[in-house]
């Protein structure tokens, strides 16, 4: 495999040059599985949210191109923002012509023209730090509406399967054993590897029942961590979690289609459990541990505020909602947890620390007969040893 050839990029990221090869994707989270530093991202992504932009900051492309506008003005989207704090240029709606562009092909974006071999191939919005600023703020006079439309879906949901909060999903039999245990539910959301980070001593001490909503399998593979359970249509989740020997829950719809089951069938794994339940896989996984029977249920990157609820788009916000109203306070948010406890003691102080534990340790013992007989022996020895350096460099 050939290494990527390396972009220009002036300092200005709002005004300059860039150029790379292109990669060409209309879903956001399949195109980062395969962006590389130095690339142009090109995606058809309306209101960029958090998690996507967070997901392309770490692939350092050298500037992202959207067919589609990176803020509709629907609610106060931050991918925007993430990504130009990052340093990353952002041509805004170039149409859907640019994603016919070859994959691989060499390409230049240049103030708000994207340029193949010298020719503009399509022109966009290249957005600035002002015109994000001017753009949230518009987008927050709406929030109004979104609330409503809000209120109104989740009535609707509540109407239609209100079964939900009475009985439960109905929970297949499964091997995993929650009963007595708590339960950590890992989706790739918001700060969930700090919070992985962070939560390290839980996991060692407590041991509960390790749940990856798709790609969040991958998350806890990442810090050394193996899977007991992993609930999702597996769209987004890699082979080497599927077949790390995790109970699989494969989320369907509620007539029983299975889109997911097919290629866990094509691994090898005939014992996955199909889940036919209405919401999203991450309230599949809370209700799972739920019903059987956890103690207590710790949820990483998961969603909870309105704008993240927003990010997740209205049809999925009702049954969240909802299953965090149904599991009550046995649920446990460790969103932020790495941000509450970041940089409390620094390296500096604790330095500090330890040298005052050894001077006064070195008083205590200097008050004591033992210990003036040991500094005295020290001595001796730190004499000799200086004599035998005397001795090699004299």
């Amino acid at each position: 495999m050939t290494a990527p050839r390396r972009s220009r990029r002036t300092k200005d990221g709002a005004t300059g040059t860039v150029t790379g090869p292109v990669r060409v994707d209309s879903r956001t989270k399949n195109l980062t599985k395969r962006l590389s530093p130095g690339e142009i991202a090109v995606v058809d992504h309306a209101d960029l949210d958090q998690v996507s932009a967070h997901a392309l900051v770490a692939c350092a492309p050298a500037a992202v191109v959207n067919a589609a506008a990176t803020t509709t003005g629907t609610y106060p989207n931050m991918g925007p923002q993430i990504l130009l704090e990052a340093g990353i240029p952002v041509l805004d709606r170039c149409g859907p012509e640019v994603m016919r562009l070859a994959e691989g092909s060499t390409a230049t974006v240049e103030a708000d023209a994207l340029r193949v071999d010298g020719q503009v191939v399509a022109r966009g919005v290249r957005l600035t730090p002002a015109l994000v600023a001017a753009q949230l703020a518009d987008a927050r006079t709406n929030l109004s509406d979104q609330i409503e439309a809000f209120s109104q879906n989740t009535m609707d949901y509540v109407r239609a399967e209100r079964e939900l909060l009475i009985d439960g999903v109905g929970i297949p039999p499964l091997r995993t054993e929650f009963a007595g245990r708590y339960a950590l539910v890992v989706v790739r959301g918001y700060h969930y590897k700090e919070d992985l980070h962070t939560l390290r001593p839980f996991i060692r001490e407590a041991r509960p029942v390790l749940i990856g909503v798709d790609g969040g399998a991958d998350a806890l593979l990442e810090q050394g961590l193996q899977p007991d359970l992993i609930v999702g249509d597996m769209d987004s989740v890699s082979d080497a979690a599927l077949t790390s020997g995790a109970e699989l829950v494969v989320h369907a719809y509620r007539d029983g289609r299975a889109p997911g089951l097919e290629r866990v069938q094509a691994l090898g794994i005939h014992d996955a459990v199909v889940m036919p339940a209405p919401g999203t896989s991450e309230d599949i996984a809370m209700l799972i541990a739920d019903d059987s029977g956890a103690e207590l249920i710790v949820a990483v990157g998961t969603h909870a505020t309105l704008v993240e609820f927003l990010d997740k788009g209205r049809q999925g916000m009702a049954s969240t909602f909802l299953t965090r109203l149904r599991i009550g306070s046995k649920l446990v948010d460790a969103k932020g947890v790495s941000l509450l406890y970041r940089n409390r003691i620094s390296t500096l102080s604790l330095v500090w620390l330890v040298l005052a534990g050894l001077l006064a340790l070195g008083v205590a013992l200097a008050a004591t007969p033992g210990g003036r007989a040991l500094f005295g022996v020290l001595a001796v020895r730190w004499d000799d040893v200086w004599a035998w350096i005397e001795g090699v460099f004299g």
